[in-house]
Formats: structure tokens, C-alpha cells, sequence
């Protein structure tokens, strides 16, 4: 499959990104509305990749961290992929099925219906702390709603990026799904680009920055942000401990 690197790229990072969001948008135009039969090509050949790079990708993670079990990694990261792959795949024909809604009196000759179509370039900015899983997640609802993706993938965790660049490129074309890593240091700056929605999962904190980034577009912004953890504290709990 076609796929580049910045060091084979003769311009900054922030042009070759700005290059593939053009191929990417482009290809969009080209055919704006996958078909089931396309959609579903593009999941199982995820999921196979994500199986056959299961031992390498977990071997990577461990790299990157230091001491992440690797079958911990297999279970949360790898697993979780490939079940959220499989529900995808198996509910599709019917997320992809006209909604009807109900007729008002004064439009009763008429049928109304939600129809449910692609938005186009998406982007996905991913945290460090668990990368393979929040990448792949955003990736398979993205590819099962008809778009194309651009993955940022924090620069501190480069084994697992070259990993993950290297399974998804084998696949899939840059103007299909592309994955930037160290050479974007500013989740900000990549979402400058006029996506047509973003996946941000972080700190409250960088989600400011990346909603107020997005805003200049107007695009439409997902976050999951940390530190919102509730939790019951029993009445006889010591918290003076």
C-alpha cells in the first residue's frame, strides 16, 4: 500500500500533513459514501492486521513503557480492538439504514427519514497511556461511518508508533488512513487542519486547547477527558488515613 514518511517527504511536518489531509479530502469527494460491502472489507482487514501484529505490537508497548505486561496489552489493547472490530462489522447493515421518523399533519403525504451519511476527514488525537486501544477504537467507528482518518499518536511512545504505522500501512493507502507521531509535537497544530470531526482523548487541560484549535474551523469536537473519576466513600472509611 502507498504510504510516505516525513523523511521521504522534502517539506516540514506540518506540510506533509497538511499534503495527506488534501489526498485524504480528496478522496473523500471521490466517493463520499462507501458502500456496506466496502466498509466491511475495510473492518476485517483491520482486524486481521490487528491479530497477525498482536505479538509485535505488544512487544512494542513494552518497549516504549518499560514494564507493560504483555498480556495485559493483549487483553485491553489488542483484544478490545478486535471485539469493537467484530461489533462494527456485525451491526453495520443496520447503523447504515435510513431512521424513519414520524410525520407531522401538515406533511403527512410526505416520508420522513434520518438518512445517516459520512462526514469525511476525521481526526483522532490519542493519549499515551493506553495507545493501541485508543487508536484503533476512534479508527474502526471512523472507517465503519465511511470516512478517512489521520491518527496523532503522542510523541513518547515511538516503538509503538512505528508499529502501528507500519500494520496500518500495509492495508490501507495514506488517503485512506494515515498515522502521525514525533513529528507533530503539538496536538494543537494538528488540529488546525479543517477536519470535519475530531477524537481527542487527554487531560482537560490539552482538550481546551484542542476544542479552542477546532473552533476556527468550526469543526465538531469528541472529547474523553481523565480526572472525572466519581467514587463512593463509605461513612465509616478512616479519611483522616
Amino acid at each position: 500500500m502507498e504510504s510516505s514518511t516525513l523523511k521521504e517527504y522534502n517539506g516540514s511536518a506540518t506540510e506533509h500533513m497538511e499534503l495527506i489531509f488534501s489526498k485524504q479530502r480528496a478522496n473523500f469527494e471521490a466517493d463520499p459514501y462507501p458502500s456496506l460491502e466496502a466498509r466491511r472489507t475495510k473492518l476485517h482487514q483491520l482486524k486481521k492486521q490487528i491479530i497477525r501484529y498482536q505479538d509485535a505490537l505488544a512487544a512494542a508497548i513494552n518497549a516504549d513503557f518499560s514494564s507493560r505486561s504483555l498480556d495485559e496489552s493483549k487483553l485491553l489493547d489488542l483484544l478490545g480492538s478486535v471485539l469493537e472490530a467484530d461489533h462494527a462489522i456485525h451491526h453495520l447493515r443496520r447503523w447504515m439504514r435510513p431512521s424513519k421518523r414520524r410525520t407531522e399533519l401538515l406533511f403527512l403525504s410526505n416520508r420522513l427519514s434520518v438518512q445517516y451519511q459520512p462526514k469525511g476527514v476525521v481526526g483522532v488525537i490519542v493519549p499515551w497511556n493506553f495507545p493501541v486501544y485508543l487508536a484503533l477504537g476512534p479508527l474502526i467507528a471512523a472507517l465503519a461511518a465511511g470516512n478517512r482518518v489521520m491518527i496523532k499518536l503522542p510523541e513518547i511512545i515511538p516503538n509503538t508508533n512505528a508499529m502501528l504505522r507500519r500494520m496500518l500501512a500495509e492495508v490501507f493507502n495514506e488517503d485512506e488512513v494515515a498515522v502521525f507521531g514525533e513529528e507533530i509535537t503539538d496536538p494543537a497544530r494538528f488540529t488546525t487542519l479543517p477536519f470535519n470531526h475530531i477524537v481527542f482523548t487527554g487531560s482537560p487541560a490539552i482538550g481546551k486547547v484542542v476544542m479552542r484549535a477546532a473552533a476556527e474551523n468550526l469543526t465538531p469536537v469528541t472529547l474523553e477527558l481523565g480526572g472525572k473519576s466519581p467514587a463512593i466513600v463509605s461513612r465509616n472509611y478512616p479519611l483522616a488515613d
